[in-house]
């Protein structure tokens, strides 16, 4: 005999943007003078969104997965290095300088794993410039604020532990 387990209601949304504008205005504000800077420090408008699709697909968030798949597509990237992002270690389409910056941006989103932040690092330090390297970690630390705001706010299904 199977028991039925009770179904839970579902959870609304946590409205951080509605009920703090002014943090919200504030990560949109850092994001936009990451973006100044990172263009500043030579990064490629199609790199940084690598970088943050990546790290949107780590995190979990099917709306920044997708408003990051169309901005890169938009920036010139190709249908099938954007499918093989999930396993670009192993695919032969991403340039030393891109897996550098992947690595780094891995590395800040997963933050358990210091090791992993060193090689990261030390990677980078291969291809990247200083500045270029300090602003894929930007992207990525803001990404992740996106990616958490963003997850955070949407309903959760009813069902879910």
């Amino acid at each position: 005999m199977t028991e039925t387990l009770p179904q839970l209601p579902a959870v609304p949304p946590l409205p951080m943007i509605e009920l703090g504008p002014q943090a919200f205005a504030a990560v949109h504000a850092l994001h936009g003078a990451v973006e100044e800077a990172a263009a500043a420090a030579g990064l490629e408008p199609p790199l940084l969104e690598l970088v943050r699709l990546r790290c949107s697909q780590l995190n979990g968030c099917v709306y920044c997965v997708d408003l990051h798949t169309t901005a890169a597509r938009k920036a010139g990237e190709r249908d099938e290095r954007l499918a093989q992002l999930v396993v670009w270690r192993e695919s032969e389409l991403f340039t030393p300088r891109e897996r550098a910056a992947l690595a780094l941006a891995e590395a800040v989103t997963r933050l358990t794993d210091r090791a992993e932040g060193v090689r990261a690092r030390r990677a980078a330090s291969a291809v990247l410039s200083e500045p270029e390297a300090a602003f894929v970690a930007w992207a990525a630390a803001v990404v992740n604020t996106y990616n958490r705001i963003a997850v955070t706010s949407r309903p959760v299904a009813a069902g879910t532990p």
